[in-house]
């Protein structure tokens, strides 16, 4: 770890899509650095949430849900928008795709929406969670694909919208990451080859070393940094 263990004391974070993969990456990094945190997800995850970490069962797609759990904090000085799923092979079928796409990038603005006062207040920063699919097509997950795009664009709009609350808006992209999202991946050769092969860093990334991305995001080097979006993908995106 490459920061002061009380970076974030006083600070209350949020992350969504918590409970397991890298919002519990996230969401125990921050709370490692002093932060009060909250993860969030549909179910209480894998167990890989530190003892420290609130956990509320939150579903994004509900808009009256989302604004009730923010309505609850009084204050927020971090969010952390992790919550998302992909249905390969699904998602040429337009309801799936909906589906997809209410998660991911309309769940991603649903709490982004429902926290800026709070932020605003604190002069808080938020963190979305982009894609290396935010910039390639994907053939069997257009829905992902779209959402993905969509919430590197959402990331852009809200930095330039938000910024007169001195709010910071910026998102994470990652590469291939050893999580259970990507476990059929990681499970079928065929598949995983190609992937390391192009990776110059020649592994799967690990949930911290995107954890580890969002922090720097969150903390106060990264204060004069809004709207972008950072890869965290080993090289996969120059190859």
């Amino acid at each position: 770890m490459t920061f002061q263990t009380d970076l974030f004391r006083g600070k209350r974070a949020l992350v969504s899509g918590a409970t397991q993969g890298i919002g519990a990456a996230v969401a125990n990094r921050l709370a490692r650095l002093g932060a009060h945190v909250t993860a969030t997800g549909i179910d209480a995850g894998d167990g890989s949430l530190d003892a420290g970490v609130a956990v509320r069962l939150v579903d994004v797609t509900d808009t009256q849900a989302v604004d009730a759990l923010v309505s609850g904090f009084d204050a927020l000085d971090i969010v952390v928008n992790c919550a998302g799923i992909i249905r390969r092979g699904d998602e040429h079928d337009v309801d799936v795709f909906a589906q997809v796409l209410d998660v991911n990038l309309t769940g991603t603005m649903r709490v982004c929406g429902a926290a800026r006062s709070r932020l605003a207040a604190r002069r808080g920063v938020i963190v979305n969670t982009a894609s290396m699919l935010s910039f390639f097509g994907g053939a069997l997950v257009p829905g992902y694909a779209a959402s993905k795009g969509g919430v590197a664009q959402l990331t852009k709009s809200l930095a330039l919208a938000y910024a007169a609350d001195g709010i910071r808006v910026n998102a994470v992209a990652p590469g291939w990451i050893a999580t259970p999202l990507t476990q059929a991946l990681q499970d079928d050769p065929a598949r995983a080859g190609p992937i390391l092969q192009r990776t110059p860093l020649a592994r799967w990334g690990e949930p911290d070393d995107v954890a580890d991305a969002v922090a720097f995001l969150c903390a106060p080097a990264a204060r004069f940094i809004t709207g972008v979006i950072l890869p965290v993908d080993g090289g996969y995106l120059v190859a």
